[in-house]
């Protein structure tokens, strides 16, 4: 299938500090382009990989599942690692877990963490359903496009198939595992306001790593997409200061490609 406009992957060759970025369930690379070609403009060297399953039709996305999604993003990882010598891992929505697991696996090759509006767990007497309704009801109503500022699009899909979410379920919970083993500093960035993924998953997941140099903000102005939204500018300049503080080396300015 056709990569839907706008859903391509995208990477920068730039200088010695790489950032993995993960974008969330349903959505794709679209939503976090932004944020990747602001961290490419500073130097850095950048990778936003399309999620298996994502950026098509839903259709595709219902025969694949978070070891798919969890694969692609450590292929990238290591990746990166072999180019950097500092890799710092990004993410929004499901896109925060990724990170988070990356972390707890991989360890110090990880040097920091970013995560918007993390998702931590599917909430909801439907969550417990999903067992059984996902070999009943094919899909559910979509998520995608939870932004306040007007004009501003996610593209993603406008159906949940429940094959795929009954994975997510599973894979927040693989993933609250293993949090404690994360110990690397950590930004946390989430909306109060969010349609999504409530503000309660940021407190769990907040509690339970083990990571010491932790910072949270809020993110008053936007919904879940926050990267698309009012406070993106903030969140670009937040995760750069981040980085800046943890690697203060910057690389060479380097070429961005697309798909």
């Amino acid at each position: 299938m056709p990569v839907l406009p706008g859903a391509e992957p995208y990477r920068h060759e730039g200088g010695e500090i790489g950032v993995l970025l993960c974008h969330g369930f349903t959505g794709s690379p679209q939503s976090l382009r932004p944020w990747a070609e602001y961290l490419a403009q500073q130097g850095l060297t950048v990778s936003l990989p399309l999620l298996p399953g994502h950026g098509t039709r839903w259709e595709d996305l219902q025969i694949t599942g978070w070891q798919d999604w969890y694969a692609e993003v450590e292929r990238e990882l290591t990746g990166l690692l072999e180019r950097c010598a500092e890799v710092f891992v990004f993410g929004l929505s499901m896109g925060g877990a990724l990170a988070l697991r990356l972390a707890a696996k991989h360890g110090d090759a990880v040097r920091g963490i970013v995560v918007v509006n993390p998702g931590n767990k599917v909430h909801g007497l439907a969550a417990r359903a999903l067992p059984v309704a996902r070999h009943l009801v094919r899909t559910t109503k979509g998520i995608a496009s939870d932004i306040a500022k007007e004009g501003s699009d996610e593209v993603g899909y406008d159906r949940v198939p429940l094959h795929a979410a009954h994975s997510l379920r599973r894979f927040f919970q693989q993933v609250d595992g293993e949090l404690p083993q994360v110990t690397q500093p950590l930004l946390l960035l989430h909306s109060p306001q969010d349609h999504v993924v409530p503000p309660v998953d940021s407190a769990r997941i907040l509690s339970r790593v083990s990571s010491t140099d932790v910072t949270e903000i809020l993110l008053e102005q936007s919904y879940h997409v926050a990267t698309l939204d009012h406070d993106a500018d903030r969140i670009f300049e937040e995760s750069l200061a981040f980085i800046g503080r943890l690697a203060p080396s910057v690389g060479k300015e380097g070429t961005a490609t697309g798909g």
